[in-house]
């Protein structure tokens, strides 16, 4: 593996270096794992078994992530409300942030970042909705201070002015913020503005990068990154999730199914019956690749994230990380490989295996 990054570099020094790479997706992974109710999506396991988490914290960083993120996505006073577990909500931001910390602090150079992100109850016709959101943001950057946060993440945005909310609560805690936005089909922010004036905004409010997670795959999402980067003069953030998103159907959202012999109960692929459209390795590998390319540094992966995919990430920009050391050697392989040892009878099956 590569050396360790300096620990005193800033987030912002460390991408003027070079690529920082950061996992996201933990709401889908441990749904996948057993550790969390798909629909409701909320983060209780950080309570219910700090274990699980700690250990795909982990798992992501051995990948290559640099940000330990705490997962404290929808663990915010109106969901909690709305699973009826109100008085959980400060210990499961503190239990969230403090398995972050120790995780982050297993290697030096990470970056521990408390999270914020979509309120779903944000209205832009709404003062008091407004009022609302903003002290949930405050608290959760409060708590996310007191536990020692090297940075705050705003993510997954799809009101432009709840962005700007969420970025200049974050800015008060005095830490570096991320800020990215997560549009919808509509192809612009659900309050009308446009997708690139939002990341202006964001630029000119403070953030330290700025750019797009969530919802859309690399097909749909490289294009609008490409007018971002051309936007802005801050970093730029590119976190997609790894499902083939198209034109037609631009966010996992609307995605279909034509193959399916089973259809999921609710109607749609979103958010269980997704797996037969995920992107492959290569896949992912290529976008991260692409996006370097244009000039984006700080690079990872959405919902629908694996340890796998965010090494492929890592890898596409140079990075070897510590899971670098079981990276494929296909030349090994009992039918694929060239190794000499192989016998050719057995090879010679994989042409009509």
């Amino acid at each position: 593996m590569s050396d360790h990054p300096n620990p005193d570099l800033s987030l912002t020094e460390r991408l003027d270096a070079g690529p920082v790479i950061c996992a996201e997706g933990f709401l889908f992974e441990l749904e996948r794992r057993g550790y969390l109710t798909a629909g409701e999506f909320v983060p209780e396991v950080a309570l219910e078994h700090p274990e699980a988490l700690r250990a795909l914290h982990t798992d992501f960083q051995h990948a290559g992530s640099d940000v330990v993120e705490a997962f404290t996505y929808n663990g915010h006073r109106e969901k909690m409300r709305v699973i009826g577990k109100e008085e959980l909500l400060e210990p499961l931001n503190r239990a969230a942030l403090q398995v972050a910390r120790e995780v982050a602090d297993q290697r030096p150079g990470n970056f521990m970042a408390g999270n914020i992100s979509n309120s779903n109850i944000w209205d832009p016709a709404d003062t008091g909705r407004q009022g609302e959101v903003r002290a949930m943001f405050e608290e959760m950057v409060g708590w996310a201070v007191e536990e020692g946060a090297d940075m705050i993440i705003g993510e997954t945005f799809y009101y432009a002015g709840e962005a700007l909310a969420a970025l200049e609560i974050a800015r008060s805690s005095g830490l570096p913020v991320v800020l990215t936005v997560a549009p919808m089909a509509f192809e612009e922010m659900a309050d009308g503005v446009g997708i690139v004036e939002t990341c202006q905004r964001l630029e000119q409010a403070g953030a330290d990068v700025v750019g797009m997670n969530c919802f859309r795959g690399p097909e749909t999402m490289l294009p609008w990154l490409r007018q971002i980067r051309e936007a802005v003069s801050c970093h730029v953030a590119a976190l997609p999730i790894p499902y083939r998103t198209t034109e037609a159907e631009p966010t996992f959202f609307n995605l279909t199914d034509d193959r399916a012999r089973v259809d999921s109960p609710h109607g749609r692929t979103f958010p269980t019956a997704l797996d037969p459209l995920s992107v492959n390795r290569y896949e992912m590998a290529a976008f991260a690749a692409e996006a370097s390319g244009l000039g984006i540094g700080y690079l990872g992966v959405c919902c629908g994230a694996s340890p796998m995919l965010v090494r492929q990430v890592a890898e596409a920009v140079g990075i070897e990380t510590e899971a670098s050391r079981y990276s494929e050697r296909m030349e090994n392989h009992f039918m694929y490989g060239t190794n000499e040892r192989l016998p050719e009878h057995i090879v010679g099956l994989g042409g009509r295996a």
